[in-house]
Order: C-alpha cells, then sequence, then structure tokens
C-alpha cells in the first residue's frame, strides 16, 4: 500500500507521485565492507540495479550480451546513400509523467530533464478524418473521464444509455487484490465487449491504447487491461500525453549513463553473455560469461565472475535459457514460473528517411484507428536533433511507422503494404516522396500477459539470498508497466539484495495504488 507524500521535485511541478513506503529506520547509507555484485542484463532494468548498488558503495560488474548499452532500448548506426551515419533504435518511446522511477533515474545524467521534450497532445487519427485528442483533459478521474467522453464525437446520449456502467466502473475500482482475483481470467477482449461501446467509440478510445502493450485483446489478461488503465488514465494526475527525448537514445542516454556508471567504479563488460550462475558457499556466487555468439564450451572464450549479490535483468528466452542452465538454482515452484513465462506477438518498426518534408502542422506523433496493421506514426524530424538535421540539410523527412502485436503469419510485404497505405491516406503528401534510406525489422522478445497468468510470472525476490530478479516481465506490488516497470524493478532488485547488509532501499514512486471507487 502506498501512502501520500510530497511530490518529487520537478521543473514544471507536474510529477505528482507517491512514495512506496519502506522501512528506513537503523539502516546506512552504504555498505560498511566490500560487498561485490554482478548485474546481468544493461537495459533499463539493469542499469537501474547497477545505479541503485554502486551509489551504495557496491562494487558492481555489468554483463550486456550487446555492444552497447541499452538493452531494447539501444541504439546502432544506420549509413544513408550520401555516407552520413543516423542511429536507429527499436522504435519510437513514449517518457510519460507518471513514469516517477523513469524520471528519477535519468535526473543522475540529466538533472533537470532537458534531454525530455513534451508533446501537446497524443491525438488518434481514422479514416474519414476522425480524430481524438486527449489535450487539456483535467488532471484525474472521474473529471478526465467526462471531459473525454464528452469530446468523443463517435459517443453520443443514445450511445451512452447503451453502455454496461456497472463494468465501465471498474476502471475506476482498480485494487491490486480484487481486480486480479476477478478479471485475471477473463481476456482483455471479453472485458471491452461487455462495456458494449458504439465501434467507432471503442476503437478510437481503446483499440490503440490496448495495442501499445504489444499484446493482443484476445489474448491478453483483462485484470491487465484494468491496471494498465489505471495507471496510464484513471488513476494518475499526470493524463495521458507524454515526453519524448529530443535526440537518439545513444547520445541522450548511453552515453552519459556509462560515463556515470564508470565514475562510480561500475565495471562494464559489453558483448559478454552469461552462461550460468552457481552458488559458491555461503553468500557467494559465481556466474560464468563467455563472448557474446562464441561455443560456450570453449574454455578460452568463458570467465566467471564472483559477487554477493546477482541480478538478473533479462528478456524472457535469456532468463529462462540461464536458470535453465544454472542447475538447482531456486526451488522447484520458482523455476516453473520462470519457466511459464511466455511472449507475446512481434511488432514491426519501419522507419523511412524519405526525399521531401511533411505538411505543415503535422504532431510528432499521433494513434491510428482503423488502418489494419499500423498502429502509429513518428515524425522524428520534428523532435529528434539528428533527425531535423538531416531533414533541415537535406529537404527530406524522416518517418517510422509501427505495427504492434502482428499477427502469425502475415507475410512482411503485407505487413509493408498495410503499413504504408494507411501512411499515405493520413499524410497525402507522403506518397509521392522517395525513399532515400529505410530501416525495417519485426521483434518478438516483449512479455505476454495473458489470462490467468499473474500468480504465476516471478516477482523480483527470489528463493535464493543475494540473487533478484528485474524486468518488465516481474509481478509488482504497485500500478506500473513497460519501461516504468523496468527501471522500477531495477531499483528495488537491488534494495531486495542490498537489505544483507542493512543498507536503505532507494525510494520509489507510483500513482495511487487503487482506483477512487475501489
Amino acid at each position: 500500500m502506498t501512502t501520500s507524500a510530497p511530490p518529487i521535485a520537478a521543473d514544471d511541478g507536474l510529477e505528482r507521485g507517491r512514495r512506496v513506503p519502506a522501512q528506513w529506520q537503523g539502516l546506512h547509507d552504504r555498505v560498511r565492507e566490500p560487498v561485490t555484485a554482478v548485474v546481468v542484463g544493461g537495459g533499463l532494468a539493469g542499469v537501474a540495479a547497477a545505479t541503485v548498488l554502486a551509489e551504495r558503495g557496491v562494487r558492481v560488474t555489468l554483463l550486456e550480451c550487446e555492444n552497447t548499452l541499452g538493452g531494447r532500448l539501444r541504439s546502432w548506426t544506420e549509413r544513408l546513400p550520401d555516407g552520413t551515419e543516423l542511429r536507429m533504435e527499436r522504435g519510437f518511446h513514449a517518457f510519460f509523467r507518471q513514469y516517477y522511477n523513469v524520471r528519477r533515474l535519468l535526473r543522475r545524467v540529466d538533472p533537470s530533464l532537458e534531454r525530455l521534450m513534451r508533446l501537446r497532445d497524443y491525438p488518434v487519427l481514422a479514416p474519414r478524418g476522425q480524430a481524438q485528442s486527449f489535450e487539456g483533459l483535467p488532471a484525474g478521474a472521474p473529471r478526465n473521464v467526462v471531459a473525454l467522453v464528452r469530446r468523443t464525437k463517435a459517443f453520443g446520449v443514445r450511445d451512452l444509455v447503451k453502455v454496461n456502467g456497472w463494468a465501465a466502473l471498474e476502471m475506476l475500482r482498480f485494487d491490486p487484490e480484487r481486480t486480479y482475483r476477478r478479471f485475471d481470467r477473463m481476456t482483455a477482449r471479453q472485458y471491452l465487449d461487455s462495456l458494449r461501446f458504439p465501434p467507432e467509440a471503442r476503437r478510437m478510445l481503446f483499440d490503440v491504447f490496448s495495442h501499445s502493450f504489444f499484446n493482443p485483446e484476445e489474448e491478453m489478461s483483462a485484470a491487465e487491461l484494468l491496471m494498465m488503465f489505471h495507471f496510464y488514465f484513471m488513476g494518475n494526475a499526470e493524463g495521458l500525453v507524454f515526453d519524448v527525448l529530443d535526440d537518439d537514445f545513444d547520445r541522450a542516454l548511453w552515453r552519459p549513463f556509462r560515463a556515470y556508471l564508470e565514475s562510480l567504479g561500475v565495471r562494464i563488460l559489453l558483448e559478454r553473455e552469461a552462461l550460468s550462475i552457481a552458488r559458491r558457499g555461503r553468500g557467494r556466487w559465481s556466474v560464468r560469461h563467455a563472448a557474446a555468439g562464441t561455443n560456450d564450451g570453449a574454455f578460452e572464450a568463458t570467465e566467471e565472475s564472483d559477487a554477493e549479490a546477482v541480478v538478473l535483468a533479462v528478456t524472457v528466452p535469456a532468463l529462462q535459457r540461464l536458470v535453465a542452465s544454472s542447475g538447482e538454482l531456486g526451488d522447484s515452484a520458482w523455476r516453473e514460473k520462470v519457466a511459464s513465462l511466455r511472449l507475446t506477438r512481434p511488432f514491426a518498426v519501419w522507419r523511412m528517411w524519405l526525399d521531401r518534408p511533411t505538411a505543415g502542422g503535422r504532431q510528432p506523433f499521433v494513434g491510428t484507428a482503423g488502418y489494419g496493421v499500423l498502429d502509429n506514426i513518428s515524425l522524428y524530424h520534428l523532435f529528434e536533433n539528428e533527425s531535423r538535421d538531416w531533414a533541415e540539410r537535406t529537404g527530406g523527412s524522416v518517418v517510422e511507422l509501427h505495427a504492434y502485436a502482428v499477427s502469425p503469419g502475415v507475410a512482411e510485404e503485407e505487413l509493408r503494404s498495410g503499413m504504408l497505405a494507411g501512411l499515405h491516406d493520413l499524410y497525402p503528401e507522403t506518397r509521392a516522396a522517395g525513399v532515400v534510406h529505410q530501416s525495417f525489422f519485426v521483434r518478438r522478445d516483449c512479455p505476454a500477459f495473458g489470462p490467468r497468468s499473474h500468480s504465476r510470472r516471478p516477482e523480483v525476490a527470489s528463493p535464493e539470498p543475494g540473487l533478484a530478479i528485474a524486468g518488465d516481465l516481474v509481478i509488482l506490488d504497485f500500478p506500473t508497466a513497460l519501461m516504468e516497470r523496468a527501471v522500477a524493478s531495477g531499483m528495488l532488485a537491488a534494495s531486495h539484495v542490498l537489505r544483507e547488509w542493512d543498507v536503505h532501499p532507494e525510494p520509489l514512486w507510483s500513482v495511487p495504488p487503487r482506483g477512487m471507487l475501489a
């Protein structure tokens, strides 16, 4: 349970989170003896864990299998035909203003959050000129809900009478125990069907929103969807509008964080893959790792890093491989939870460097509804420095398209055709544009949150003292999701293993844990 607390210091006063209570009395600011830790994974969760540990005096070794920090937010270089090198990521990421712990982590390298650019709106566009705006809504429920319904053109008075009011109220009655007990057996689609919203209003208000979690409605827990509604809209005072980084992730995040961690004494080993973990007597661990992509049986390619604490901050497949190769790590119930984790459907990202500009007045980001596989459009030249510089120099534009929860069996040609058709309909000026360069890929590594899966997912704490898990795949006892869950779980994992040395935990912040009608 959370308690009321003063707001986090912020440059604009918007952040109004609540501190997740922790016992601090009698604890120390730093370890009072030499302590070592290994953090496996250099994404948001791993960097958050390494930061908390190192700030408290722990000597940290951070293993990352890629050649840069970032995990699923890492960057790489794309070379354009003219020789220009530009950075590419795994697609657009929104930094919502209720990502309190993400923002607190960012302040380590950007104290005033100058790298975050505030967007005015999160519009949803549909065929025939339909548009749904989330700009300027009142802060907090129920006023934000009333205002949103009143401005939704696809929602008439007659439609309101048909809505299942009792089902709709569940969005205001979120409770971590009750909601999961009652709705985790139901799919998100079944719940949304029960609302009896008119099809167009449902498409504009819910479909785009639910797709953003990468999990399709027919395969997602209704309880998880209700938690997301609470976290992103019903239960916070920040609204649904978000911020974006003003530059590529490598320049804005990962280079500064590498420098910050190394200033704290963190040993960062890139292109190193953890192979197995073994206990070496009481209070000691050994993590065996090798150069990424090498034969793990080659003696010369493997090393062992010993430590008193280990945090595993990796993807679902990597975690399952690591636990499976680590003998009797944990107990059978915990190993079964790890083994039961599943991946959701793939997502597609298509970034194009075009030879002409987009029309004036376009939004940097829009969600889309009614355009088949296309879920959103980002205009990088309107917010990212590197893309803006390229567009100004060439007279072009940088456009990115997303497709979430791609159905099995959809061919790449069909996927591209559907995404491009939506772009051309919404932004007709792109039809005649030439593609100077493009990067298209499909990935499948995000966790699934299927019905009846909540109680089977692992928590941050493991049965083994000194071993914790972090990432958006774990269960937390307060509402959170996506990047915010990754960072919060990384901080919590570090705090968990620090208990052994009576070191105070990292403060965590959250939206109110329960809905206003809970």
